[in-house]
């Protein structure tokens, strides 16, 4: 059974469970409301939930294929909201989609590949009667909060190794299996990007727009979580650029290496190029060369050549090539 949770809360209360084919009268006071949480349900249990409930046809089709963006869609007196959760597995993002039917008197939520599950949400809430006896508008409040908060965890491991990836760039050259991680992280946080921008729209509709079931005073706190993810967002933009940099960096401090290297190879050349050119033009066969026949020519030329190089080092070493 898909059926995590499903109970009727009262004044803030938990007042007893519920059958998902017995829909329950509630009354008109927004304190008193229903709320089910379902785990990749089965498209007959959706198909009770929307006889019992009222949910829309093409809400519910969303709400099983679990392909969608974040959005908040208006049917009626009802909402419905698509946010997408996100988790680490290994070194991957993974993303998840929880759709949440917001009626006056009830809210389901249909989770799909998500990591984090609601107990957590559900006693915290409970936790608060005086909050939760305000209505559905402060458990979906809770629901997004959740989902946003759950964010951070992936952006905090992903920083701390970003940051240890651009430490061993300025010491070493990165390997090809360091630059495939950057490329990979990079990918990453683009994608997450496309998940952020809709989730921060739907945020934002719920603060600026008039919606069904959500009251004025609840739009704070939609605001809050539009907040939330907002900074999410500045972090990800941050990431990707740290990403690049620490890229550049590393093929900078390589093309330094590499010109350093040409400079030395250079330098060492141009000081064995001297002895090299005077013992090819001694050891061509003329008899008339110019002191070939003198008794000290031999040390005469050691000590030319000795000379030469080390004047060739010396000014390369103060032009710091070696």
């Amino acid at each position: 059974m898909s059926v995590v949770a499903a109970y009727l809360y009262r004044d803030g209360r938990r007042a007893g469970p519920v059958e998902l084919g017995q829909p329950i009268a509630c009354s008109s006071d927004q304190s008193e409301f229903v709320w089910i949480g379902l785990l990749e349900p089965s498209e007959a249990e959706l198909r009770i939930l929307q006889e019992s409930y009222g949910l829309h046809p093409l809400a519910v089709e969303d709400a099983l294929k679990a392909h969608q963006l974040p959005k908040v869609d208006v049917y009626g007196e009802q909402l419905f909201v698509v946010a997408r959760t996100a988790h680490l597995e290994g070194d991957q993002i993974e993303y998840g989609e929880t759709a949440i039917f917001v009626g006056p008197s009830h809210i389901i939520t249909v989770r799909h590949g998500s990591a984090r599950h609601h107990a957590t949400l559900r006693a915290q809430l409970e936790a608060a009667p005086r909050l939760l006896a305000k209505g559905v508008d402060y458990v979906l409040h809770g629901v997004l909060d959740f989902i946003v908060d759950g964010y951070l965890p992936i952006m905090e491991t992903i920083e701390e190794e970003v940051l240890e990836m651009e430490r061993r760039a300025l010491d070493t050259m990165l390997e090809r299996e360091a630059v495939t991680r950057i490329f990979h992280l990079r990918r990453q946080m683009i994608r997450f990007g496309r998940i952020l921008e809709p989730m921060a729209e739907l945020c934002s509709k719920l603060v600026r727009l008039d919606m069904p079931c959500i009251d004025r005073d609840a739009r704070p706190y939609f605001s809050d979580v539009l907040d939330h993810v907002r900074r999410v967002q500045i972090r990800v933009g941050g990431l990707r650029e740290i990403l690049t940099s620490v890229f550049e960096i590393s093929s900078l401090l390589e093309q330094q290496r590499q010109g350093a290297i040409t400079r030395q190879l250079a330098a060492w050349a141009a000081i064995l190029a001297v002895p090299t050119a005077i013992a090819g033009i001694y050891g061509m066969n003329f008899e008339n060369m110019p002191e070939l026949r003198s008794h000290y020519g031999y040390f005469v030329v050691l000590g030319v050549i000795a000379l030469l190089c080390g004047l060739l080092y010396w000014r390369f070493k103060r032009a710091r090539w070696l």
